[in-house]
């Protein structure tokens, strides 16, 4: 299993969330399993939640001005400034994966999880 981390989600049955279709046990490998978990830090997770729910607010507040019929440039600015906002956010976790679930498989020897990292930076452009 990747990243030694519990697995749960795509290729599993609703309520059997720790129970691998293969059978194995809920921290065995199975490669129907692509969750994945990352503990963090309260700390951090408080920090990431804040910044998640401003972004929800900036959205918030694009309804709010597409109901009150606000000029489109307006609305564009905002728009551009949540996208902005979303993506320093998802910089954030690659710095996180980097740091911690990048750097602790390549240590196992695990030298394909740079592909995935590389994947993951095209997809965050």
């Amino acid at each position: 299993m990747p990243f030694g981390r519990k697995q749960t989600g795509k290729g599993m049955q609703k309520g059997m969330e720790n129970k691998p279709e293969t059978g194995q046990g809920p921290m065995s490998p199975c490669c129907s399993c692509h969750h994945k978990a990352t503990p963090r830090q309260e700390k951090e997770l408080k920090q990431l939640k804040n910044r998640l729910n401003r972004i929800m607010g900036q959205l918030n507040g694009i309804g709010r001005m597409l109901e009150e019929n606000r000029y489109c440039g307006d609305i564009l600015t905002q728009v551009a400034a949540v996208e902005s906002a979303l993506q320093a956010f998802g910089y954030l976790i690659l710095q996180d994966h980097m740091e911690t679930c990048v750097v602790e498989e390549i240590r196992k020897g695990n030298t394909a999880v740079v592909d995935e990292a590389v994947e993951l930076m095209k997809k965050l452009k």
